[in-house]
């Protein structure tokens, strides 16, 4: 083979392989950095995975703020409730200022671990407006109430 010709080719052989190995790393840390959405009954119910139910997996919990279940020490930034998906509930401990729209029977999502039975949130989001409910919890939350044959205003509104 020419000496010109084998020099290109392992130029060539040189780059696929540096190509790979960047394109295996992205991979490797977007992997780490994503973080699923779950509901109560999936995480209680063994769904979600062993990772998650230990405390290994970072994860996001969506559901609704259980009425009810919110309460503060006096003093205190910790903050406790439970989120709902209709079909289970899971308790949530939260320490930091929580949006201005967090209220009870509101859409939740909310960022962090398992610790035994309970969730110990790093972030937590609210609703934005009246309609909001985030598209994965919506879906989520709908098969529960389709489930539990609960009728929504969107239920009652769609058939007139």
């Amino acid at each position: 083979m020419n000496p010109v010709r084998r020099r290109r080719m392992w130029f060539v052989v040189a780059l696929v392989a540096a190509s790979a190995l960047s394109m295996t790393l992205i991979a490797f840390a977007l992997q780490r950095n994503v973080s699923y959405l779950y509901t109560p009954a999936e995480v209680l119910g063994g769904a979600a995975g062993e990772a998650v139910a230990s405390g290994q997996a970072r994860f996001r919990l969506g559901g609704m703020v259980a009425g009810d279940s919110f309460s503060r020490a006096h003093g205190s930034m910790e903050a406790r409730f439970r989120v709902t998906d209709g079909d289970a509930e899971l308790p949530v401990r939260y320490t930091g200022l929580l949006p201005d729209l967090f209220r009870e029977h509101q859409a939740v999502v909310a960022t962090g671990r398992m610790d035994g039975g309970e969730f110990i949130a790093e972030q937590v989001l609210a609703r934005h407006d009246e309609t909001y409910v985030p598209k994965e919890v919506a879906d989520k939350m709908g098969l529960a109430h389709d489930r539990h044959g609960v009728t929504t205003p969107a239920d009652t509104g769609a058939s007139q």
